[in-house]
């Protein structure tokens, strides 16, 4: 499965990256994020409760961050274990543009399921995965944006 689009972030570059290695401002926009502990400048762990159709999963995963692209890219890699409902790996290289005062933020993001999750439809997946994506990235750019009001 494949997913890619950019959002406009009304902050600069700086500080939409800063947001971007903060845990606690990822924890406020993770959709069903309980947990998420830095371990490393580049290792976190995440703990996630998400439903696909008719599956409730809790997730526990891990997430490398690669930023020798930044503060202008960077690409993270991850895999997680839901135990029976299934299990994830992926990826995504992330590029942040100065546009004037606002940065804009183009992912690439690949992944891989396998388990019950697998078994319930590529176009399921795919559909809620992008709702996921989209309500992480929106709920993001309202809090650094509100950061930068403050």
């Amino acid at each position: 499965m494949e997913l890619a689009d950019e959002i406009r972030i009304a902050a600069p570059k700086d500080v939409v990256y800063a947001a971007l290695n903060d845990p606690e401002i990822l924890k406020q926009c993770i959709p069903g994020c309980e947990e998420l502990l830095q371990h490393s400048d580049t290792e976190l762990e995440a703990k996630v409760v998400l439903k696909v159709g008719p599956v409730k999963a809790k997730f526990g995963g891990n997430v490398e961050l690669d930023k020798s692209g930044a503060p202008d890219a960077f690409s993270l890699t991850g895999s997680g274990n839901g135990g029976a409902a299934g299990h994830a790996k992926g990826g995504a290289d992330v590029t942040l543009t100065a546009d004037g005062d606002e940065t804009i933020l183009k992912y690439d993001a690949k992944a891989e399921i396998g388990g019950k999750l697998a078994q319930l439809g590529s176009r399921l997946i795919q559909s809620t995965a992008k709702k996921l994506a989209a309500k992480f990235f929106k709920s993001f750019a309202t809090v650094v944006a509100e950061k930068q009001v403050a």
